[in-house]
């Protein structure tokens, strides 16, 4: 990586600092104010690469030079808003003065924390630092990765636009690809993928902030919210894939925002610059993995419900034009709603909710909540606005080649449910606990399963229908194994299962002082758990995809463990309670360390290791045995002098390799041509216009392919054919 790239590299990080110092909140009773400003930073540098990326592609300039002035200006303009935000708060506008000031409320945090408090937070900063290790020392060696993930990225960089290409790998095409918008920047600047893994590393801190966040908002002390964030960071599948170049560590990351950002909506009433972050986040949801939507659904239609209860309320509260706009008002809800408490109040009526009858509140009430609703209406559309200019020019291309915004059939029918039954949905939805909740303990594993087995076809549901079922998979799947891909998370999910039903039954005694605003949280991570279940086919690999709602679940078992350890004095039922879940963290600490220790395929220690593994053997860590012969076919064809090359593959085989051996020394991307394409309308290249053939998988395929009278040499997975010298 040169000099220059190295300084680019810096810029999303300075953006994103430079951002935070801007878009801080100006109230002071802002919960957790430099967690929003961070998110509110993530949402908008976000939103500004993804744009960069559609913008460029569409004037075909995805190159080096382009893509640095652009962050050069968006690092420009977001250092002359802090700045400029400095200077208007701070008189001094000493930044050295800030800093220490900083750093002196986080050593008196720390000072004042007591012993739990600092192992909680020690342990998770350990396995943030850990895994920040792990991720600058691995190479991508993702399974998704090799087939679609990164030769998406090769591609544009290759033809310098968006445009669609022949392939056999439908899926480098329709899967949305915000993730990968990311990690185009960092390929143009490093001119390698050296850099990939950080993208999601940054998106598990960025999880870490919102769930805290959501806590915090939910009425969380400093214990609960590191309670969350424990258990949130020691979950084996956040670990394993806060290394990787997965995408579902990205999604989740942006539901998350979307969520803070929305609970902010039940107590006051969102600005301008809230319906564009609410509409920027759901648009980055939307184009990074469409499963998200599902969670944010719910999200937006309470943010919509707390904003029309605080039109209302508003009214009812004598609400003038000459309130400030976005004040905090009386939201009603928990032990302080019930009580009358008032947030940033100053109208005597407030004490109430009710302005006595004939009064000028009372006049003014109907043309108050007549503006409330109508600004909750046009709040709502801009959010879809916005949301729709970030995800809209993907979904055209989509539209505009396969005749529909989703895709072609075989990817609409492949993972969402075709039935939707109760019969059928309820045993998707018991086949996806068992996966997601899934442990080592075998006898415990095989029975449930063969219960959920014989209950489905007691129903009349044959527990392997293709319309509830991806593909040719086969329930159950092992999954407690810490594979990045597959592994469950039964100790996170059952506390935060715990947490939702408290939760939904017993509000008050989690949180009491907001135990409306919890409820109304645990039926949105409820609906959205449900709604998954009846949207989502069972897979093996499906615990990935349900990352997102164990996101948005975690704060509910922060809360209720907070409140389990507040109380355990109370009795000698809850000592006991209290010591069961010491342990259940204690043990969920130590999966943690043996995620990061010995998960697969990214490890500390053990065969595999990130610290005794060569470069090209880490890439196949997921299959050594096709190393060599990658290598070996890469070697023969570039001997041959061959600079046009023709893939012969099919829909799940690895392509990133070849975009990887078959490089020029100076960096240039080869000419790989598809020899067979999925794409109706952009036939494939003519065998005879390669220089040589490189294939995977299928010999039988690759043999149907070859020219007359070329040499095919077949090893194994991989085969390369060489026309006649």
């Amino acid at each position: 990586m040169s000099a220059a790239g190295s300084l680019l590299v810096a810029a999303p990080f300075a953006a994103v600092l430079s951002l935070t110092v801007a878009l801080r909140p100006r109230g002071t009773d802002a919960i957790a104010p430099l967690r929003l400003a961070v998110v509110r930073a993530a949402v908008v540098t976000g939103a500004f690469a993804v744009l960069a990326v559609e913008l460029l592609g569409a004037l075909r300039l995805l190159t080096l030079p382009a893509f640095a002035v652009a962050w050069l200006v968006f690092l420009a303009v977001a250092a002359g808003a802090a700045g400029w935000r400095r200077r208007r708060d701070d008189a001094s506008g000493d930044p050295a003065a800030a800093a220490r000031a900083g750093l002196a409320r986080l050593a008196g945090r720390w000072r004042t924390a007591g012993r739990g408090e600092r192992l909680l937070a020690g342990t998770v900063g350990g396995l943030v630092l850990v895994e920040l290790l792990i991720a600058l020392l691995a190479e991508p060696n993702n399974f998704d990765s090799q087939t679609y993930h990164l030769p998406k990225v090769e591609h544009w960089v290759a033809q310098g636009g968006l445009e669609f290409w022949p392939t056999a790998i439908h899926r480098q095409v329709t899967i949305p690809p915000g993730a990968e918008y990311l990690l185009l920047h960092l390929r143009l600047f490093t001119g390698g993928d050296a850099l990939h893994n950080l993208v999601q590393w940054a998106a598990g801190v960025g999880c870490l902030l919102a769930a805290t966040r959501i806590t915090a908002q939910l009425g969380g002390g400093r214990r609960a919210q590191l309670l969350t964030a424990f258990v949130l960071a020691t979950t084996p599948m956040v670990a394993l894939q806060a290394t990787s170049t997965q995408t579902d560590l990205v999604c989740a990351a942006w539901v998350a925002c979307v969520a803070t950002l929305a609970l902010d909506g039940l107590r006051r009433r969102a600005g301008a610059g809230t319906l564009l972050l609410l509409g920027a986040a759901t648009g980055l949801t939307a184009v990074t993995k469409t499963s998200g939507l599902i969670g944010v659904g719910p999200l937006l239609l309470l943010w919509g419900i707390g904003q029309l209860r605080l039109a209302f309320l508003g009214g009812r509260t004598g609400r003038v034009p000459g309130d400030a706009p976005g004040r905090p008002v009386l939201v009603g809800v928990g032990a302080a709603g019930r009580a009358g408490a008032v947030e940033g109040g100053g109208h005597p009526a407030a004490t109430t909710g009710v302005p006595p009858r004939g009064g000028v509140a009372d006049r003014r009430a109907e043309p108050s909540r007549a503006a409330g609703v109508a600004r909750t209406a046009a709040g709502s559309l801009l959010v879809l606005l916005v949301a729709l200019a970030v995800v809209g020019p993907f979904l055209a291309r989509v539209q505009a080649e396969f005749g529909h915004p989703l895709g072609p059939p075989r990817l609409r029918e492949s993972i969402p449910m075709e039935r939707h039954d109760p019969a059928s949905v309820l045993v998707n939805a018991l086949r996806i606990g068992h996966t997601a909740l899934d442990t080592p303990l075998a006898p415990v594993r095989a029975s449930t399963a063969e219960a959920i087995m014989e209950g489905s076809r007691a129903i009349g549901v044959d527990p392997q229908d293709r319309a509830i079922t991806f593909g040719r998979e086969t329930f159950p799947a092992l999954a407690w194994y810490p594979d990045e891909d597959r592994v469950a998370f039964p100790l996170a999910g059952t506390l935060a299962l715990v947490g939702a039903v408290l939760a939904l039954a017993r509000p008050a005694r989690v949180a009491p002082a907001s135990a409306g605003a919890l409820r109304a949280y645990a039926v949105v991570v409820v609906a959205a758990v449900l709604l998954h279940t009846a949207m989502i086919k069972w897979q093996p690999w499906g615990n990935r995809l349900l990352l997102y709602a164990l996101i948005l679940a975690t704060p509910l078992a922060g809360l209720w463990l907070d409140a389990l350890f507040r109380r355990r004095l109370a009795s000698g039922r809850r000592s006991v309670a209290a010591g069961l879940a010491a342990t259940v963290l204690a043990t969920s600490a130590l999966a943690g360390v043996l995620a990061l220790s010995y998960g697969f395929p990214r490890r500390l220690v053990g065969t595999g290791s990130v610290f005794t593994t060569s470069e090209w053997d880490a890439r196949f860590l997921r299959r050594p045995q096709w190393a060599d012969e990658f290598r070996g076919a890469a070697d023969a064809v570039r001997a041959s002098g061959a600079r046009r090359v023709g893939l012969v593959q099919q829909n799940d085989n690895w392509e990133y390799p070849w975009w990887l051996l078959l490089r020029d020394a100076d960096g240039r991307p080869p000419e790989l041509v598809a020899l067979e394409s999925v794409l109706p309308d952009r036939p494939p290249a003519a065998p005879a216009s390669t220089d040589a053939i490189v294939c995977t998988g299928s010999r039988a395929a690759c043999v149907k392919l070859v020219p007359a009278g070329w040499a095919l040499t077949w090893r194994g997975y991989v085969g390369y054919a060489l026309p006649p010298s």
